[in-house]
């Protein structure tokens, strides 16, 4: 046992002592609401078609699903934050509940037109991030051999938007392999594993949204003032 068991740098009025009975909360009755991004323009864009399959299984699996169209967002710094696509964007990530990202991979890393729409989203609305809670399953596509780069960076993307990101992901390999003449995915491991990946995503959002609020309290910012929280986070854009 320590020798000195007292905590003198704690405010006392602000410490939490987690419990299992604080966790829970009434369950939501709508259905979970998804947000699905992807990271191409081109116009058979397989992020985009590794989306569209992630949100026909999310639908089936009781979801209400919504993509973004990234076709027409301003590049950051360069345009209006009022621009109808900006605002746009910005509505469904506060709308969404859980998301799915999915960007190629070019030059080892995640496209420029993903980054763009992370970009875009604020650090903070008020003293809340939007994205603060959020569940997030992430993915890739490669024009090559099965690379995790991709995934790898939107998982630290993620947690810097203290989203909880699930602990599957998907990494298709040679995507253009893996779509018919229609557009649809064929069957294969990768399709299985998006299966999982979408499954997981449905299991972890029942489980948080209804306890978001409980999870992103944090005792350093309990300890601040609303004024002092709002005035940190608000100092302007770097």
């Amino acid at each position: 046992m320590f020798q000195d068991n007292t905590l003198p740098n704690i405010d006392k009025s602000q410490f939490d002592i987690p419990a299992l009975d604080k966790c829970l909360s009434n369950q939501k009755k709508h259905a979970p609401r998804i947000l699905l991004l992807y990271g191409s323009l081109r116009e058979r864009s397989f992020s985009r078609l590794v989306i569209e399959e992630s949100a026909r299984l999310l639908t089936h699996m009781g979801a209400e699903v919504k993509i973004f169209d990234p076709e027409g967002l301003p590049q950051t710094d360069t345009g209006d934050e009022n621009h109808p696509k900006v605002q746009e964007l910005r509505e469904l990530m506060i709308w969404s509940e859980g998301q799915v990202w999915c960007s190629p991979e070019r030059h080892g890393s995640i496209t420029s037109v993903f980054k763009s729409q992370l970009d875009w989203i604020p650090l903070s609305i008020g003293a809340v991030r939007p994205t603060q809670g959020k569940t997030l399953a992430v993915m890739q596509v490669c024009g090559g051999s099965q690379s995790f780069n991709v995934v790898n960076q939107l998982r630290v993307l993620g947690r810097w938007m203290r989203m909880v990101t699930i602990p599957n992901q998907s990494s298709v390999a040679k995507a253009f392999l893996e779509f018919d003449e229609n557009d649809r995915m064929k069957p294969s491991s990768y399709y299985n594993r998006i299966v999982d990946v979408m499954e997981e995503l449905i299991k972890f959002t029942l489980l948080l949204r209804d306890n978001k609020d409980y999870f992103v309290n944090r005792y350093s910012e309990r300890v601040e003032s609303a004024e002092q929280l709002s005035q940190r986070v608000n100092q302007g854009d770097i």
